[in-house]
């Protein structure tokens, strides 16, 4: 089994938050991939520069001079801290974006609907056997969420997105025995998927397609979820095992996206 995990930025900027997830990273037995955001880093660095940033549906409207901020801190800053501290702690982490080994290539978003989302990626291509390979030599791949294209540019890429390929990619293993053996998991903040936003022991233990389009219709899922939810759904269907969203410190825990049936619980 293969456990590709995600980490997001509002974790990352808290040192002891930070610290308190690697433990339980480094405790995962087996083969494993993590994949990390920094928006909020990414934000609070523009705020710095004074670069204004504008966010549509949760997902980051990149300029160039945006661009080059993410590339800093996703590539840099973010991904290096990451690898050095798992390196102290005993696992041999390497970082990577998706132009390292031009494993994870991409293109730039088209301008839909009058939006214009600048140097934001769409995945085309995962070359998963690069990745079985760094795995199976006995390293632990850190992935920032940056892809490249044909042009020569980097593309900023949601986190979300770069974990489900990830995983897909992995499931589709060109061994037999690997295929579909791979798990991903989104970590965040929250407990869960939640029915009530303030309320932690809301969760929401089980989402189906079904489910979903209520959750959506009610309001209950909305701005950045969004994404992360369709993410998983891509993974699944695409011959991932299980996917499960949860807090940082509950990596058991949380809301389960899989094929449970719409009876295992209520929205």
């Amino acid at each position: 089994m293969i456990q590709v995990i995600k980490i997001g930025g509002g974790i990352l900027e808290d040192a002891a938050k930070r610290e308190a997830f690697l433990q339980q990273f480094v405790a995962v037995e087996g083969p494993k991939v993590l994949v990390h955001g920094g928006g909020r880093l990414a934000t609070t660095m523009a705020d710095r520069l004074g670069v204004e940033q504008q966010m549509i549906d949760g997902r980051r409207v990149t300029d160039k001079e945006t661009l080059d901020i993410v590339t800093m801190v996703y590539g840099g800053l973010v991904n290096k801290q990451l690898v050095t501290l798992l390196q102290t702690m005993g696992v041999n982490a390497i970082g990577l974006t998706g132009a390292d080994g031009g494993w994870m290539k991409a293109v730039k978003r088209p301008i839909k609907n009058g939006i214009d989302y600048g140097f934001v990626g769409d995945v085309t291509q995962v070359n998963g056997t690069f990745l079985r390979m760094l795995i199976d030599s006995g390293y632990v791949p850190v992935v920032a969420p940056l892809t490249f294209d044909a042009n020569g540019f980097l593309l900023n890429t949601n986190a979300d997105t770069i974990a489900s390929e990830t995983a897909i990619a992995l499931a589709k293993g060109e061994r037999r025995e690997a295929r579909g053996n791979v798990q991903l998991t989104f970590c965040f903040e929250k407990a869960g998927v939640l029915r009530d936003a303030e309320d932690d022991k809301s969760v929401i233990e089980c989402i189906t397609r079904e489910s979903y389009k209520q959750l959506l219709a009610d309001g209950i899922v909305s701005g950045g979820m969004i994404p992360k939810i369709d993410n998983a759904f891509a993974a699944i269907e695409h011959g991932v095992q299980s996917v499960r969203i949860t807090h940082a410190n509950n990596l058991q825990g949380g809301t389960v996206i899989s094929a449970c049936r719409s009876k295992a619980h209520n929205v």
